[in-house]
């Protein structure tokens, strides 16, 4: 209450003119222009490769920049996009695609079949959806410019799926000679054949990002833009992100024009925003957002599993979901499992030990009991993304109130994604947990769970190994139908509310916001075609 009261008195405040000192700056420099819009994005940009991390911040960067092979629509069906079509052959082990005509890169290059080979293998690399593929990769070829190949040694369902990868990270089209460079190693150019082009001289760190038009950029003719399939069709000849970490900020910007569109403004904010007859609002995700704890599984005390499960077994959605959402109970849910609430496989196997009767004193026990020894709990969190940081506070609250010893450590979210990179133990600048939060489209099924994956060094941040969790998600690939797929997911389940690789959190609605002067955005994966001036 504390928290919504000053937030909402500061953003009135702003709002009566007393914003100016604090907008002032690179942010804001451009002149207002009817061919200018000017967002207000999540957090800084402080990664511009999109195989290096699944920051969504950089996944917005992506869909820029450059384009996709397939599009996913709202449907989540993939519909072709830089592909003109493909066929087919040897009951599935054989495709052949071949690309649209006049696709070129922003430095003139025209895209050819081997850019997409080498797109795939970089982005394979490090995306748990790319390796399951590639196990099953025989070869692939680009025998024509325009044409790319994949044989197959085994069938591979969900191929056009894994190619329109929208949830990060996503598969993009680099050009070959950059999309070389090994995944584990950060792309210095950033070269795309996407909509936009990105105006690295531009980039102020910490205040703006500025994207310019592509002209030599040709739409997918037909149809109608759905989410990522469809024409992606350009009406600004800038796009303007202004980081704006204070949502009082943020919000007063909205309210006087000086910015058109916000991503994320706070619960909180909501009932003043909605006050503004200039403002518009919408849910910026049907399928809600679901928050995480990751685990450092690789050094104690989370190296045991049994520490892990002492601490879900601790933890409530309802403490987690109330910080972040607010109180309104129509704007999150406790009481989830693994998968997307309301998707095919979300399910209630093991679910007691969610939804069970907590009792601090009996965790306390079992963490000893565990072999928690004191060791000293680095916990990250950022402090320029309000949703995450109540998520940190929640999360090292709880740790302290089981007797842990925690050293919270408090960063923006670039600073935070940059370090959870590394493996040194939490004593030699490494980490032992962070919380962050997933789109619902990214929680559907094992192919796209990042965080799901559990073979250790090759697994994402955290690196838990647990490889009957691991087998259990490769099965799933080969689940002949959706009976055998449900089966599947309550197993993973079980699995996961045993072993503990991370806390799953509960699942909330977010809002985007936006001026009236422009039309309604795509918000359900952010992105700037389709979007005018009104």
């Amino acid at each position: 209450m504390l928290r919504r009261t000053l937030l909402t008195g500061a953003a009135a405040t702003a709002a009566a003119g007393l914003a100016g000192p604090a907008l002032a700056g690179p942010a804001l420099a451009q002149p207002s222009a009817a061919r200018v819009l000017r967002f207000v994005p999540q957090s800084d940009l402080t990664v511009l490769d999109p195989v290096f991390t699944t920051a969504y911040i950089t996944r917005y960067h992506a869909m820029m920049i450059y384009d996709q092979l397939y599009g996913l629509d709202s449907k989540l069906r993939p519909q072709p996009q830089m592909v003109e079509g493909h066929v087919v052959e040897q009951d599935g082990l054989s495709w052949r695609f071949t690309l649209r005509e006049g696709l070129r890169f922003h430095d003139g290059e025209p895209v050819r079949g081997r850019d997409c080979i080498a797109s795939i293998r970089r982005w394979a690399q490090r995306d748990a959806l790319g390796q399951a593929l590639m196990a099953r990769v025989a070869e692939m070829a680009a025998p024509e410019d325009r044409v790319f190949t994949i044989r197959l040694n085994k069938r591979f369902g969900p191929m056009l799926e894994t190619l329109a990868k929208v949830g990060p990270s996503a598969l993009f089209v680099m050009p070959e000679r950059i999309a070389s460079v090994d995944a584990n190693t950060q792309i210095r150019e950033t070269i795309g054949s996407g909509p936009f082009r990105f105006k690295a001289d531009e980039r102020i760190v910490g205040a703006r990002v500025v994207y310019e038009r592509n002209p030599d950029y040709k739409p997918r003719e037909g149809g109608t833009t759905d989410w990522g399939a469809g024409p992606k069709q350009v009406f600004f000849d800038r796009v303007e992100w202004a980081v704006m970490p204070d949502p009082a900020t943020a919000a007063a910007a909205l309210q006087n024009g000086e910015v058109d569109w916000w991503e994320n403004p706070p619960n909180d904010l909501l009932p003043l925003l909605r006050r503004s007859r200039d403002v518009m609002m919408k849910r910026s995700n049907p399928l809600g957002t679901f928050g995480t704890g990751i685990f450092n599984t690789l050094h104690p005390p989370f190296d045991k599993p049994a520490v892990r499960r002492a601490i879900l077994r601790a933890m409530s959605q309802a403490d987690y979901m109330t910080a972040t959402a607010g109180a309104d109970p129509s704007l999150w849910k406790a009481g989830i499992g693994v998968f997307t609430p309301g998707t095919p496989l979300a399910n209630e196997a093991a679910l007691e030990a969610i939804t069970g009767p907590r009792d601090i004193e009996r965790s306390r026990r079992e963490l000893r009991e565990a072999g928690y020894n004191g060791e000293t709990v680095v916990v990250m969190s950022p402090s320029d993304q309000p949703t995450l940081t109540a998520l940190g506070e929640v999360g090292q609250d709880l740790l302290k109130r089981l007797g842990m010893k925690v050293d919270f450590r408090v960063s923006d979210w670039g600073t935070l994604v940059q370090r959870r990179s590394s493996k040194e133990p939490p004593e030699k600048g490494g980490w032992s947990m962070f919380h962050t939060t997933w789109n619902g489209i990214d929680g559907i099924n094992p192919g796209v769970m990042t965080y799901l994956r559990a073979n250790g060094q090759s697994a994402w941040f955290g690196w838990p190994d647990v490889p009957k969790l691991e087998a259990l998600r490769l099965s799933w690939f080969d689940a002949p139908d959706l009976a055998a797929q449900q089966k599947i997911a309550a197993e993973i389940q079980q699995v996961v509310l045993d072993e503990a690789p991370y806390l799953p959190l509960g699942q909330y609605f977010a809002s985007t916001a936006w001026r009236k002067t422009i039309t309604e955005p795509i918000s359900e994966i952010i992105s700037f075609w389709g979007v005018k001036r009104a």
